[in-house]
């Protein structure tokens, strides 16, 4: 289940490669039930609003524990891909959970990660994203839209729009006519892995139904932050067989586990 060389090559030419089905139904199943019922969970949820005012709803962590989400993270399928693609061993930044709920759940705009992870004291763009899709991510519901190749841009300037981290629109504008749009539509199960330079944004929920997704977020091992910064994250962990990870689908999530909670605590 690890990316395969001709995957690889689609990674560094395009900053993302969509592997299908990567996660089973069960496991997903699992996931949304945590997701939707623990209260803790639903204690750590914040909001951030895209500049129509609409809001998005997030959970966000820096720590490995025993809980399903932290199994997913740990999960050989995911790390063995990632050091592929960033050349060496990595650490775990963060994990969330995007939640955007039917009807009113806002965009994201255009962003790169590395475009404020950089302002976290991060001296190396050697940092990824998986994207786990917990529903059906597609168009109506505001899926992940990416500029194809836009990762070899380098980083953008970004600054604030609304309660949201934006990249410099004028650089974007531009970059859309020298790079394909791709809107990266998902099933349940199917993983995006991208490159913290790519170039990224999401709709608006339009649909009946959630779009909910779990976002989980590393940095090469070599690669720790020069300065301390709320939400930073470098933890270094043992990869866990993928076998085991439905074998942590009854743990609850950790009371003690911290979270980070947006404008009151930097996303």
């Amino acid at each position: 289940m690890t990316l395969n060389d001709s995957e690889v090559a689609t990674f560094f030419k395009n900053g993302f490669v969509l592997k299908k089905a990567l996660f089973s139904s069960d496991e997903v199943d699992s996931l949304n039930l945590v997701v939707n019922n623990d209260p803790i969970i639903q204690k750590a949820i914040y909001r951030r609003s895209d500049i129509s005012g609409a809001a998005t709803e997030l959970a966000l962590w820096t720590e490995l524990g025993n809980d399903m989400f932290s199994a997913v993270a740990r999960s050989a399928r995911i790390v063995n891909s990632l050091e592929r693609v960033l050349g060496g061993k990595i650490a775990f930044f963060h994990s969330k959970l995007t939640l955007k709920q039917p009807k009113v759940g806002g965009a994201w705009d255009w962003h790169q990660d590395y475009g404020y992870w950089y302002r976290n004291g991060y001296l190396f763009p050697h940092m990824a994203s998986v994207f786990l899709a917990l529903d059906p991510s597609k168009k109506i519901n505001g899926c992940l839209q990416v500029l194809e190749g836009s990762h070899h841009l380098g980083r953008i300037e970004h600054g604030i729009n609304k309660d949201q981290v934006g990249a410099d629109m004028v650089r974007v504008e531009h970059a859309m006519k020298c790079f394909d749009l791709v809107e990266v539509e998902m099933d349940p199960g199917d993983a995006l892995f991208f490159h913290c330079n790519l170039l990224h944004a999401s709709g608006k929920n339009n649909s009946d139904q959630t779009r909910n997704v779990l976002l989980s977020c590393y940095n090469r091992a070599d690669n720790p932050p020069f300065m301390a910064s709320p939400g930073n994250g470098h933890t270094l962990f043992e990869t866990l067989p993928d076998s085991e990870v439905m074998g942590f689908s009854d743990r609850p999530i950790d009371h003690n586990k911290s979270f980070h909670d947006g404008g009151k605590r930097k996303n």
